[in-house]
């Protein structure tokens, strides 16, 4: 929850209506959150109904390419922020 939290508070303000679709439907349909991170970290395939560009925005997000330290849940607060 730790992973899909932080992704949701950099990339949900700037998602499409369609791609909020597939990010809804991607954490509330698999059984196991460690499926998606294990799909997101690339240990293992992702199943062809969730390999979409939401997903791929994921898998992006997990090679962390700015080094960030993410020790911790984000705070609630960006859900109720204006879009940038």
């Amino acid at each position: 929850a730790l992973f899909s939290s932080l992704f949701a508070k950099e990339n949900l303000n700037s998602m499409s209506e369609e791609q909020l679709n597939l990010y809804d439907r991607l954490i509330n349909e698999p059984s196991n959150d460690w499926d998606i991170y294990y799909w997101a970290t690339e240990a293992k395939p992702t199943p062809v109904e969730f390999d979409n560009e939401v997903m791929a925005a994921l898998r992006d997000f997990a090679k962390n390419k700015k080094r960030e330290q993410r020790l911790r849940q984000p705070d609630l607060e960006y859900l109720f922020e204006p879009p940038h």
